[in-house]
């Protein structure tokens, strides 16, 4: 696995944005959970709320039972999930819901830890959010062209000798594979949290 990769393992849908939690940051800037968010309180002013939010009581205890049943999990049990995951660290003692970033709120999480490392990192991060989503534009636009062809198809069928029924049929079965292709494998699991894969330093080449 690629350090971008890894860093897009980290990233979740979470109240339908895609947001990377505290830990997982502390964990790629290398220092503790507590004082990544002691240092976000200290600068709360530059965190409105789409650039971070806390999860609520019910979001944490669904992550957190995400967590233990993943563990339990071998890898051969674990389903194939989204892109999205959860750390496999596990969540401890932790009792206080994680707070949640944006890409904006990454972003900005590099001049509130002034390091070089967190520099990187955030670089890093940003080109994962990027590349995340040309890959879901690129779906979406994928999905307009086969709508499109599909509508052409259904057009044209009255205009259609009967022995070109056959060749209707091949391109709608086509059609269907691409479409399946696109569509995310099935989640067993409310979209709060996934498993991730043992953690990978992002500045490791």
């Amino acid at each position: 696995m690629t350090p971008l990769e890894a860093i897009q393992h980290r990233i979740r849908v979470i109240r339908d944005h895609r947001v990377m939690l505290d830990v997982d940051l502390a964990t790629l800037y290398d220092v503790p959970t507590g004082r990544l968010v002691e240092a976000v309180k200290r600068n709360i002013e530059r965190f409105p709320d789409d650039f971070m939010f806390q999860l609520d009581a019910n979001e944490f205890a669904i992550l957190k039972s995400q967590s233990a049943i993943s563990s339990d999990e071998s890898p051969a049990d674990q389903p194939n999930l989204q892109s999205q995951s959860a750390p496999s660290s596990g969540w401890g003692g932790r009792r206080t819901p994680p707070y949640a970033f944006s890409e904006q709120g990454v972003a900005m999480l590099s001049s509130v830890l002034r390091s070089e490392r967190a520099v990187a990192v955030n670089i890093a991060i940003m080109r994962a959010f990027v590349q995340l989503r040309r890959v879901l534009d690129s779906h979406t636009e994928l999905a307009h062209r086969l709508g499109e062809l599909e509508h052409r198809m259904a057009h044209d069928q009255t205009r259609r000798d009967i022995r070109d029924e056959n060749l209707d049929y091949q391109i709608a079965q086509i059609v269907e594979a691409i479409r399946q292709l696109m569509a995310p494998p099935p989640i067993k699991r409310r979209p709060v949290g996934f498993t991730a894969p043992e953690p990978v330093d992002p500045m490791t080449t």
